[in-house]
């Protein structure tokens, strides 16, 4: 709406209309597939989970998606597949014809797995839900997650996992092939993003302290000296710097040092995406060794060292 039609005296209230939280979209899944045929195995609480930030409309449109892939497949019900097949499309696009290069193959399975082991492995880190090697749209390959958006405060031990996992395919192409790619730039792009707000927004810097600078995402990414309106001067521009470099080589050291320990379990991932090309959560965990009980019961002890830490109660 124009800003105008909002001012004072023009409408008596206003309603806001966030997107559905996670009971309300497995309500309105309930809803979308109600009259629709549907499998023993679609579980859609676990749907409900994977669909973070989908509205009602995108979840009927998942829905109808998934009961065209079933008539495409000539499945008698709709299948849990077939709804996972759906979200795909709608998240990353169509596939894409597979990779016929058997060493660009290669890497991106070492790659993924690399994204996957750490994720499995590092108590905190959001669950994995499946990695696949087939291509769709412009990523060669996914390592989907499932994180919880029932959380509205993030702990630094948080992020730093999610900083060690991003760059776990990185590191697995530095363990395995001992050179890089630009395969991890997306990682790198998003792991400086996280560490830059972890020291200029969310005071979680001690050699900076507790102080906000200000939205960083109106500056450019390279140039800050350059910038307008910057709130800092040079020499904290450097500690900034040198703190960011800190948090991302910390992530990185970590990923390396973690998939060094459990290079087996990397490698039997990597070479099951080769043989399947997609590998599905309970069978990541059985790879690394863990149950889901067993994870839980991590990321249960994890959260609340974290509480403590970070002085959340």
């Amino acid at each position: 709406l124009d800003p105008a039609l909002l001012r004072p005296g023009r409408f008596d209230r206003q309603v806001t209309v966030g997107l559905p939280d996670r009971a309300g979209r497995l309500s309105i899944l309930k809803i979308h597939t109600r009259g629709k045929p549907l499998n023993d195995d679609v579980d859609l609480e676990q749907l409900s989970k994977a669909t973070i930030g989908f509205s009602g409309a995108d979840l009927a449109n998942l829905a109808n998606e998934a009961a065209l892939t079933a008539a495409r497949l000539s499945h008698r019900k709709i299948m849990m597949s077939d709804f996972l097949d759906a979200l795909d499309r709608i998240l990353l696009g169509t596939e894409s014809p597979p990779l016929s290069n058997e060493k660009e193959r290669r890497l991106v399975a070492y790659h993924e797995a690399g994204h996957a082991i750490v994720a499995a492995l590092l108590p905190g880190a959001d669950p994995v839900l499946k990695v696949t090697i087939i291509p769709r749209g412009q990523a060669l390959g996914v390592t989907a997650m499932l994180p919880d958006d029932d959380r509205r405060n993030y702990p630094s031990a948080y992020i730093r996992t999610q900083m060690a996992v991003a760059l776990g395919g990185r590191a697995a192409e530095e363990i395995v092939f001992n050179e890089v790619t630009t395969g991890a730039s997306n990682d790198l792009k998003r792991v400086t993003d996280l560490a830059r707000r972890m020291v200029t927004q969310f005071g979680m810097s001690d050699a900076i302290g507790p102080l906000n600078f200000g939205d960083d995402e109106r500056q450019p990414f390279l140039g800050y000296s350059l910038a307008q309106g910057r709130e800092y001067s040079e020499e904290t521009a450097a500690k900034i710097d040198a703190e960011v470099r800190r948090l991302v080589k910390e992530a990185h050291e970590q990923a390396l040092e973690l998939l060094r320990k459990h290079r087996s379990e990397l490698d039997a991932l990597a070479q099951e995406l080769l043989e399947n090309e997609v590998v599905e959560r309970d069978r990541v965990l059985a790879i690394v060794g863990l149950s889901d009980t067993e994870e839980r019961e991590a990321e249960e002890y994890t959260a609340f060292l974290s509480s403590k830490q970070d002085g959340i109660e």
